[in-house]
């Protein structure tokens, strides 16, 4: 079924939209399937505000697809199959008859990688530059206003993307992540106690703990080489995470990184390598300030982790931690073990191997 609602007066202000201007609203039914191990189900599709929107036969959204990242599969037969860029597991099946749906999205995508450099076209690549930055000042009138749109159409997939370049740029300086087959369960058990998608221990470069856009918490090696329990680790985890709880790493990034380089994001589904370096370097050189103790405390309080030992390890004397110490949520209490104390060693060893 294919739904076109015409409105030849108004025009979209989103670059590489122009194609699709005389629709106020296109939509159409599909098969989609979250997982490779997932069930298809029918789904409403619809063009939105440059995103490909999935919902279910109730009108309740599942999904945002940014149409910026959305890829086709070769040699899907007489319909179409798209997926998110970076994520072939998700799909997206349209039949014959959606014709014009399928063109839409075509329609997008050649826009898309018309708007992608080439080489020998630095001139016209640069004036297609300014031209869309004014655009998108026009349209948006203030930075913060095209953070918060990306912030709505990146999809997950992406910001993992973005997270593990932004590792991988920060590796030049701390050097490769420590990892052991026997340090793994531990690791886990850290992520799962505290909450993170993924911690990594780096044996240099960020002092304490960073967190990356996807949800990784990185740490320096002495958070778990220099202590004798899995809890002050645990605590500069849950320390950075409310710490950016307020403000998610990807609007830090973009707001560092300007204008410019968001409206690239949308445009072409990419951060620029060079706002990644800017903000890597940024990131090492000026650590963010911990988490206020009256936001840290249900934290700790929920995970059920002492916070004294983390109040310690960052102030010995406990002069300037002293409301972590008197109010720990755990005092008195004996609350399940972080990990085994087999696998705290194997942790505590995992840059040794």
């Amino acid at each position: 079924m294919l739904v076109l609602c015409d409105n030849k007066g108004d025009r979209n202000p989103h670059a590489g939209m122009t194609a699709l201007s005389k629709y106020d609203r296109l939509e159409a039914t599909g098969l989609w399937r979250p997982t490779p191990e997932g069930q298809r189900r029918e789904v409403v599709v619809s063009i939105g505000d440059a995103t490909l929107v999935i919902s279910d036969l109730n009108d309740t959204a599942l999904t945002h697809w940014s149409l910026a990242a959305v890829e086709r599969v070769a040699h899907s037969g007489a319909g179409a199959t798209f997926h998110p860029d970076g994520d072939p597991g998700e799909t997206l099946e349209l039949r014959p008859e959606d014709a014009e749906m399928i063109d839409a999205i075509e329609t997008l995508r050649r826009a898309v990688a018309r708007a992608r450099p080439r080489p020998g076209r630095l001139r016209w690549l640069g004036a297609a530059v300014s031209t869309a930055t004014v655009v998108a000042l026009a349209v948006f009138w203030l930075p913060g206003a095209l953070v918060d749109h990306a912030l709505r159409v990146v999809p997950g997939v992406k910001e993992a993307e973005i997270g593990s370049a932004l590792l991988a740029r920060i590796e030049r300086v701390s050097g490769p992540p420590c990892g052991s087959a026997e340090a793994r369960p531990a690791l886990a058990a850290l992520a799962g106690r505290t909450g993170a998608a993924r911690v990594v221990i780096l044996p240099g470069g960020v002092r304490e703990a960073l967190l990356l856009p996807g949800g990784t918490v990185l740490l320096n090696r002495a958070l778990v080489e220099d202590f004798e329990e899995p809890d002050v680790a645990a605590g500069y985890v849950l320390s950075e995470l409310v710490r950016t709880s307020q403000i998610a790493p990807l609007r830090t990034l973009l707001e560092h990184a300007g204008t410019r380089a968001t409206a690239t994001l949308l445009t072409t589904g990419e951060v620029p390598p060079a706002a990644l370096d800017a903000f890597a370097e940024a990131q090492l050189a000026n650590p963010a300030r911990p988490a206020r103790a009256d936001a840290l405390l249900p934290a700790f309080a929920a995970s059920q982790i002492h916070s004294t030992p983390y109040a310690r390890a960052r102030d010995i004397s406990g002069e300037e931690t002293l409301s972590l110490i008197e109010a720990d949520p755990m005092a008195g209490a004996d609350p399940s073990p972080i990990m085994p104390d087999r696998d705290w060693l194997q942790l505590q060893a995992i840059c040794d191997s």
